[in-house]
């Protein structure tokens, strides 16, 4: 072995060297990259635009530990981020292509193998030539002089990248959505205590009505007024009780796992309390702040390097093939007075016709950058909108809540006029009725439009790219 070291072996190792470096300084036909404009306006058009220059820190910059203040609603989220599948998913998606990225990377540098190979071949004097051969080999590896290997693992490497940015995209998404859920079970049960309370109001109310018309001090149409009143609670009741069931259901969807009996005690939907406004900022702050942005424009620069491998196909491709070991007709015998060898087989391929398939794959490669030029934009467009939109729901439902409210308290004070009219004789079932109804429709639109409210908020902090962000 001490022949193959200062002979056959150095010689192999230097020449594929020498190669490889050279083809790591060739040339890049890759476009050269620049960042698009993005097609959007320079701010957010938004009433509430003079709050938002603040000192409040930024929604990227707020751990959804912080960001959130119920201790039910934190154990819950911590469960979705262990066992939700959709977020598995995109866990494995990431090192799915960071195997990829690496096989690309590995394609840059020869690959070296050892191995020992043996044939017996009968010659022309009619005997068995025996022939044993040990040493190091190098196949097919292609010099790199105008860069195709390097766009592509460049192109894989854009792709990691971008899985990276999808699963904070499933990560953000996941929290508000557990979030949005929880609310949705806080306003199910606020409406349930609602209707509980309204049945059994009416109950009570319909006895009443049946003791005065069994006493002939009220009419049948009072009493089937009364037992209207009762079954249309009912009917709201059941309701109730079947979206309170399904919103369950959802929420343990998001959360891969049953409800756990051991959660902590959780805020009513009145005493919720969030961080005050948030600030938007500017559009190009957006985009670096959102990871689906970020996520679409990797795509982007991926497609881009697939140009620059596109166009290497035109030129002639360098491949070496080598081997350097030793060589003996007698297997025991290899290892000890082995005759050193080696060989070096360059290799160039020059495309002359192809039928135009390196130029449909030019074109194909141009076409997908434009693709994902175009889905790069609209994501830019479609997360404008969804910022512009969470700021007008976060300033009109806080009015919205308050108009509920002052409406709520005049909708109790007419009931209680009805009801003392209708005692007093000055006021008719139909009228006490409507009082009933119109009460108990507006006690729900209340909790309806706290919980947007709250929601709205939630869904702010996600389309400003919060919930990544940990402690």
């Amino acid at each position: 072995m001490s022949d193959l070291t200062k002979r056959g072996l150095p010689h192999l190792l230097r020449a594929s060297c020498a190669i490889a470096l050279w083809g790591l300084t060739g040339c890049s036909l890759i476009p050269h990259y620049e960042r698009p404009e993005a097609p959007v306006p320079a701010q957010f058009a938004d009433s509430t635009a003079p709050a938002l220059i603040g000192s409040s820190a930024a929604a990227t910059d707020i751990a959804w530990q912080d960001f959130f203040k119920d201790a039910r609603l934190k154990r819950l989220i911590e469960l979705a981020l262990i066992n939700n599948r959709d977020l598995r998913i995109a866990v494995l998606n990431i090192e799915q292509t960071r195997a990829l990225w690496q096989i690309k990377r590995a394609d840059e540098l020869p690959s070296v193998s050892a191995g020992v190979n043996g044939s017996r071949l009968p010659n022309a004097q009619g005997t068995i030539t025996s022939t044993y051969t040990a040493g190091l080999s190098v196949t097919s590896y292609e010099v790199d002089v105008w860069g195709r290997v390097r766009a592509l693992s460049q192109s894989a490497q854009a792709q990691f990248l971008a899985t990276e940015e999808a699963r904070k995209t499933v990560h953000i998404a996941l929290v508000a959505s557990v979030a949005n859920a929880y609310l949705n079970l806080l306003a199910d049960d606020a409406l349930l205590q609602i209707a509980r309370e309204t049945v059994a109001s009416r109950q009570t109310s319909l006895q009443l009505t049946q003791l005065k018309f069994d006493h002939q001090a009220a009419s049948q149409l009072e009493l089937s007024l009364a037992q209207s009143l009762l079954e249309g609670a009912k009917v709201n009741l059941a309701q109730f009780t079947r979206q309170r069931a399904q919103d369950q259901n959802a929420l343990v969807l998001l959360l891969g796992q049953s409800l756990p009996p051991d959660l902590p005690a959780g805020l009513p939907l009145s005493q919720w309390a969030l961080l005050p406004d948030l600030p938007a900022g500017t559009p190009a702050e957006l985009l670096l702040r959102r990871p689906d942005v970020r996520q679409a424009e990797e795509l982007l620069r991926a497609n881009n390097a697939n140009i620059g491998a596109a166009r290497a196909a035109f030129f002639p491709r360098i491949s070496l093939t080598g081997s350097a070991g030793l060589v003996s007709g007698d297997m025991k015998a290899l290892f000890n007075i082995g005759i050193a060898a080696w060989s070096f087989t360059p290799q160039i391929l020059l495309p002359i016709f192809d039928a135009s398939r390196n130029q449909a794959n030019l074109d194909a490669a141009k076409i997908g950058r434009d693709i994902a030029l175009a889905q790069y934009e609209k994501t830019i467009q479609v997360g404008f909108r969804e910022v512009s939109d969470a700021l007008i729901a976060r300033d009109t439902y806080e009015r919205q809540v308050q108009a509920q409210n002052a409406q709520l308290e005049a909708e109790r004070t007419r009931l209680q006029l009805t009801d003392l009219r209708y005692t007093q004789g000055a006021s008719n079932a139909l009228e006490l009725l409507d009082a009933k109804r119109a009460l108990f429709a507006t006690e729900q639109a209340a909790v309806l439009a706290q919980a947007q409210q709250v929601q709205s908020l939630v869904n702010l902090y996600k389309v400003l790219g919060g919930g990544w962000a940990a402690k």
